[in-house]
């Protein structure tokens, strides 16, 4: 896959002009579209080697990889032999142990490779992209459409598609510690041209595919692809694992291996009480094996898988695109979610509504203001297309917007001030400076934070003369820029200097600067966000606001959406956070909703104080330096939209609208997934109790076998099967989102939900041996192991319809869940089928029933409805008192 231009691996020797003629590319207008079709084509696509996917008899075998399974297969074969032996050649039991293993079988298949195509879809959705020119046109394409000779853009944030010399490069530098095991990030220069061989993580002049851009921007072209990359040496290395277990799915298979031992116990108890009772030991040993099957709900992790994915699917639909399974059963037990500000919570829309001198507001026309907007513009990478369409980062479209309104034009005062260099905007400095020319000089223009844009001035602007800036008018501006931001206007501050040479050393440029004046500009909040705030504080999860903004900016935000109290409000700074231990930080975290003036850096340290109280979090991010957060979260959350390539990445799941709204519908997907999890494990559990039961109890009584080893195997299958589905398909109860997170600690069946199983267990084996019971005295011995066996199944089919809720099934709704339905009226099809149509009858040993038969059956059957919510009423009582 992919492909490596001749001589490539020494393009790093090579001079641009050079690399592009090997290449037969343009460095301007990069290649024709027919030209980058053809060698997709003949190239292949830009991606790795993956592991070949099992076929599907390697599938259907790996079905059967299974204890309990092998045991019956075993139990099918020894019956083969005794029934040859015996002359006999009764071959109904083995046969339909056989058909069920093979059915559980190919049903196992056919979910797992649904399961994976979800998610294979899923990924596909958050597949990595790549900026390339092509024809002189700038595109987005999937990275793995990239091809050799394809003049690729980056920018701080993106991942590296592939292998490329760079052309063109601005304060550019790339996190190569995946490729090189260097941990700090490699300066690249388009400029340099090496005459010997040089080791990977010393080629300045090369991007690699697999890298992320840490900061800067640039443009190379692209000189190898997929497994020609040098990162496709090492790709056996980074071949995909199999998806882990997630914590539920552990937790499950404990309880499974905990039964499991149990019933093999009570399955050897009732082998040799059979043998003392005379019955034959080839009947006692199908009864028991058939019986440990039905115990062990082995089918459970098959459906919780399911489950996981069919609430991937539907998180997805709500514009959350879950990553890693293991957050979806995560998000149900959040308990914080910590927030940016801007696009998550407000619109990110924003509009220019104020600029000041930095001592009052400014009308339009004014000198000062057309000099801060003019300036604000120069240091701006947003613009307008040939449709007077403005394209950028939103504050930047609003500055651009601001200043036409005024009658600055962006393209002429770029084309009047050409940009000669660029030291880009990061989260420490929070300011972004460009140099232009300027007559014989150079002008510096510099935006960014107020507050720390202030402290880098010694002059400032005003009626067109500049003055030295004191200690009274620097308080007078830090002031207004407080007023501006109680106001919940987002303020940029504008400066600038003339410099007599080019320099892009930070200090150099972004020191004794003349303070222009500062911008306001609004970014009102979600429509949406409010109620979702409102939703998260009844569902017993705290709501964090983290921004860079200004602090009175984010306290009005969070007043307005109702993060903070309308009177009291506890913001802590980055200042605040650099002043004191992580210890005090852990000890008073809980205090605070608003976290202002913070860099990523601080928000590892926010989540790590969090979970140190013992809270599950969820955290959002985009920028590269929040990367690390995200991975230090519960669930990191990435936003699709305005997110980096790193960021999601790192992230668990990522917000295709960038809305904190679809947080809280994925975590309120997330309960509902738990709670379904739990409802189908409860629902197996209680039934397979009530197997044993029917068996166990008939058998210390000293009564006859009440089922025989077929009737177990098609209860196993019909009965446990189709409910348990239906159960992991139902939809979040309404109150899902009233109730407290889960506790990550807590037991699977905690709160005394282990006492309702063995209860309703109990109660299911119960009615079907007063069937029996009934049928024995009534009739005959096949006609009460008939009526145990219809009893059984049907009993099972209704009580699954009592787990749907903890409620009474009567307010919550009886057909509330139309897959349930569908397993009940298929289930009493397939039952009432097997004991009525002959030639199954004969093959289950099962007798004709009258009517009054099926009337008890019918009675029996439906008691569970009754019994449950008598149950339901006590414990509800309880719990109130």
């Amino acid at each position: 896959m992919g492909g490596r231009v001749k001589g490539g691996i020494f393009t790093y020797r090579s001079t641009i002009e050079k690399t592009a003629r090997n290449l037969r590319t343009d460095i301007e207008n990069g290649l024709s579209a027919e030209e980058a079709a053809f060698r997709l084509s003949s190239g292949g696509k830009n991606k790795l080697a993956e592991k070949k996917p099992p076929g599907i008899i390697k599938q259907f075998l790996r079905q059967l990889n299974d204890f309990m399974v092998i045991i019956l297969l075993a139990a099918a074969g020894i019956s083969i032999v005794m029934t040859v032996i015996s002359g006999e050649f009764d071959f109904a039991d083995p046969i339909l142990i056989l058909l069920i293993v093979a059915l559980n079988a190919v049903l196992g298949v056919v979910q797992e490779n649904k399961a994976e195509r979800a998610l294979a879809a899923l990924a596909a959705l958050s597949a990595p992209t790549a900026k390339v020119v092509r024809s002189g046109t700038t595109l987005v394409i999937p990275a793995e459409d990239v091809v050799c000779g394809d003049v690729i853009l980056l920018e701080t944030g993106d991942y590296v598609p592939a292998d490329a010399r760079i052309t063109k490069s601005v304060n550019l530098k790339a996190e190569e510690s995946a490729l090189t095991g260097e941990s700090v990030p490699s300066g690249k220069d388009s400029d340099i041209v090496f005459n010997t061989e040089q080791p990977i993580g010393d080629r300045k002049n090369m991007v690699f595919s697999g890298t992320s851009i840490s900061c800067g921007r640039g443009e190379a072209i692209v000189t190898a692809t997929g497994m020609g990359a040098e990162v496709g040496k090492i790709a056996s290395m980074l071949m995909e694992e199999d998806a882990p277990e997630t914590p539920l799915q552990r937790k499950l298979a404990q309880v499974g291996k905990t039964l499991g031992t149990g019933a093999l116990v009570i399955c050897g108890v009732i082998f040799v009480i059979g043998i003392l009772r005379h019955i034959p030991p080839f009947a006692m040993f199908m009864t028991s094996v058939s019986l440990a099957v039905a115990a062990i709900p082995e089918g459970l992790p098959t459906i919780v898988t399911i489950m996981l994915a069919i609430g991937v699917q539907r998180m997805a639909k709500r514009n959350a695109i879950v990553k890693k399974i293991p957050a979806v059963e995560t998000l149900g037990s959040a308990t914080v979610i910590c927030s940016d500000k801007t696009g998550t919570l407000t619109q990110n829309k924003m509009k220019v509504v104020e600029v000041s001198d930095g001592f009052s507001v400014l009308a339009k026309g004014n000198d000062s203001r057309r000099n801060a907007l003019r300036l604000a513009s120069l240091c701006n990478n947003a613009c307008f297309d040939s449709k007077d369409n403005s394209h950028g980062d939103p504050t930047e479209v609003a500055i651009i917007e601001a200043a036409k309104f005024d009658g600055l034009i962006k393209s002429n005062i770029d084309r009047e001030n050409i940009r000669v260099a660029e030291i880009p905007f990061d989260s420490k400095r929070k300011l972004m400076s460009t140099i232009h020319k300027n007559g014989r000089d150079f002008l510096v223009a510099t935006k960014g934070a107020p507050d720390f844009l202030i402290e880098r001035c010694d002059y400032y602007y005003e009626n067109g003369r500049r003055h030295a800036l004191d200690k009274e008018t620097r308080t007078k501006i830090k002031s207004e820029n407080a007023k501006m931001a109680g106001m919940a206007l987002r303020v940029i501050g504008v400066a600038y200097k003339q410099i007599d040479k080019i320099t892009e050393k930070e200090d150099a440029v972004e020191s004794s600067l003349t303070f222009a004046g500062l911008i306001g500009m609004i970014d009102p909040p979600r429509r949406e966000a409010a109620d979702a705030v409102q939703l998260c504080k009844r569902a017993g999860i705290k709501p964090v606001m983290i921004t860079g903004d200004h602090a009175l900016t984010a306290a009005a935000i969070a007043k307005k959406i109702g993060i903070a109290e309308l009177h009291s409000t506890a913001i802590m700074t980055g200042d605040e956070l650099n002043r004191i231990s992580q210890q005090e930080l852990c000890d008073h975290i809980s205090s605070y909703r608003i976290f202002a003036r913070v860099s990523p850096e601080h928000k590892v340290r926010i989540v790590k104080a969090f979970q140190s109280r013992g809270e599950i979090v969820a955290m959002t991010g985009d920028g590269v330096n929040d990367a690390p957060a995200l991975k230090a979260a519960d669930i990191g959350c990435a936003m699709g939209q305005s997110g980096t390539d790193v960021a999601k990445g790192a992230a668990d799941m990522i917000l295709a609208d960038d809305n904190f709204a679809t947080i809280v519908d994925a975590v309120r997907e997330g309960r509902g997934i738990y709670d379904n999890i739990k409802k189908a494990a409860h629902f197996l559990i209680s039934s397979n109790i009530g197997e044993i039961i029917t068996i166990f109890a008939s058998m210390v009584i000293g009564w006859a076998q009440p089922l025989l080893a077929i009737h177990l195997l098609w209860v196993n299958l019909v009965t446990d099967s189709l409910p348990a589905i239906a159960l992991g398909l139902d939809k979040p109860e309404s109150d899902v989102m009233m109730r407290k997170p889960y506790s990550s600690k807590a037991g699977l069946f905690s709160h005394g939900r282990w006492g309702r199983i063995a209860f309703e267990g109990g109660m299911i084996g119960s009615l079907a041996l007063a069937a029996f019971l009934a049928g024995c005295s009534l009739y005959s011995l096949d006609v009460g192991r008939t009526m145990c066996f219809a009893v059984l199944s049907l009993s099972q089919l209704v009580h699954a319809f009592n787990v749907r809720t903890e409620k009474s099934l009567f307010s919550a709704g009886v057909f509330g869940n139309v897959y349930l339905v569908g397993a009940l009226i298929a289930g009493i099809i397939l039952q009432v089928g097997v004991i009525m149509f002959k030639p199954l009858a004969q093959i289950f040993q099962v007798a004709s029933l009258e009517p009054y038969c099926w009337l008890i059956i019918a009675l029996l059957s439906l008691a569970p409805l009754f019994i449950v919510e008598m149950e339901k009423v006590i414990i509800t009582s309880i719990r109130n008192k």
